[in-house]
């Protein structure tokens, strides 16, 4: 009889490996070699080393998610538009995923308005080029160093709509908001009828126990720019005293630039 051959991939095979798979699915695929661990957590190092440097002097910043697709005679891209700049005039830098759709409206939104626009752009198997209206922008090799640095730089969140990619990131920051994993910054998610067989889902968990009633505050869904960009200003900008301030000097040893 013939050795049983298993599905599994060999360690053999999967040095072999192209790169274009990706580095997230390079390190997510199981067990490999000691120096080869070492190298996917050096990998993941450096993206956020880079993101660090690159976005030190961005903020403070609102998050913009949304969909890649939808092109600019769309409605959601018009109103995407709107909310970066309106969110550009308060003073805020719109930070995005730096792709293309309504990612692309918002950071254009901003420079509509002499704003400021940053994007982390992730790469993937198909190219994602980031767009036109970044003032600055980095691309991370992987997807939760891309998230962080979503994050990080935020006081508010502005869901557009969106799929997977936009809930994974919307519901990173409802959990951390929930959890206490960082303060309660707003989260805005744009366009009533898109969104509403999320918010009675949503109302469904509160009535089976899975999720409390004031976890339903941690968001507000809307139609109206300027209710949510009131809403931002009320729950980003005055909790948290944001105001002009000095910018730090950057130092050339670390590879930084200066302000946006």
């Amino acid at each position: 009889m013939g050795t049983p051959v298993s599905d599994r991939p060999s360690s053999a095979n999967l040095k072999r490996a192209p790169r274009s798979r990706g580095a997230d699915r390079i390190l997510l695929e199981g067990p490999h070699s000691r120096s080869r661990e070492l190298r996917l957590v050096l990998t993941s190092v450096r993206d956020f080393i880079r993101g660090f440097r690159t976005l030190h002097f961005a903020g403070p910043c609102v998050t913009v998610f949304g969909s890649a697709r939808f092109d600019e005679n769309h409605r959601y891209y018009a109103l995407s538009r709107e909310i970066g700049a309106g969110l550009a005039t308060m003073g805020f830098t719109v930070m995005t995923g730096g792709g293309p759709g309504v990612m692309e409206a918002a950071n254009r939104g901003a420079k509509d308005v002499g704003g400021w626009s940053v994007g982390c752009n992730i790469r993937l198997p198909f190219e994602q080029d980031p767009n036109p209206y970044l003032d600055r922008w980095l691309t991370c090799e992987y997807f939760f160093v891309r998230k962080v640095l979503l994050l990080k730089y935020s006081y508010a969140f502005v869901a557009m709509p969106g799929g997977l990619g936009t809930l994974d990131e919307l519901f990173e920051v409802l959990t951390l908001v929930q959890t206490g994993k960082v303060q309660s910054f707003p989260v805005v998610l744009m366009g009533k009828d898109y969104w509403a067989p999320l918010t009675q889902q949503l109302k469904d968990m509160v009535d089976a126990g899975t999720i409390s009633p004031h976890d339903l505050d941690l968001l507000l869904v809307t139609d109206d720019v300027q209710e949510a960009l009131a809403h931002v200003r009320d729950r980003a900008i005055k909790p948290f005293g944001l105001k002009p301030r000095e910018t730090p000097h950057p130092w050339a040893v670390l590879g930084e630039r200066g302000p946006v």
